[in-house]
């Protein structure tokens, strides 16, 4: 059931009004130019988030993405509760591009298909060259996330990534560093 109620939590992010918002700019922040999709298939570890309720005590966060015939894409995302050692919780959806965004702008949703307005805002904020690290966020302030292709960052490309966030209008005081494994 636990699981369950994720998945729903984390199919409402637009419609959470809880979720408070970390940026103040009301524009919506520039995406990356373009995104290869096969590229950033694969997984993905959580570095650094802003808290949400759908993550509460996640650690050892991941998500993976899988290319789907469609051009959708295959969304897994799992965490360990409390500690790397604890337990597992998967979160299973799916997302697509929104026209017109080169790739840079998806809509994720968790929830059945038939559940109307529970997508989420993933836009790709800044990504390395050779794709093993990225700021993702919503254009609204309220979720960002620094993913890695490792389970740590180099702690130059992490400043650099907060730097970039933090041009683009993100408070970094509630950025929570992801407790990860060290095997990756």
């Amino acid at each position: 059931m636990r699981i369950v109620l994720s998945v729903i939590a984390a199919a409402l992010l637009t419609a959470c009004t809880s979720q408070p918002d970390y940026r103040e700019e009301t524009t919506p922040p520039p995406t990356v130019s373009s995104v290869d999709l096969q590229r950033y298939t694969g997984l993905w570890y959580e570095i650094a988030r802003y808290p949400n309720s759908f993550e509460r005590n996640c650690t050892g966060v991941t998500a993976e993405y899988v290319l789907n015939e469609d051009g959708t894409v295959a969304v897994t995302n799992t965490c360990f509760r409390n500690s790397v050692n604890g337990e597992k919780d998967v979160a299973e959806g799916r997302a697509r591009v929104v026209d017109g965004s080169n790739n840079s702008k998806l809509k994720v949703k968790f929830a059945p298909a038939w559940v109307p307005f529970a997508e989420g805002d993933y836009w790709i904020l800044a990504l390395q060259d050779d794709y093993s690290a990225s700021l993702v966020g919503s254009p609204d302030g309220k979720y960002l996330w620094i993913l890695a292709r490792e389970p740590q960052l180099e702690s130059g490309t992490l400043d650099a990534l907060k730097e970039r966030a933090k041009e683009l209008g993100y408070d970094m005081a509630p950025l929570e560093m992801t407790v990860q494994s060290q095997q990756g």
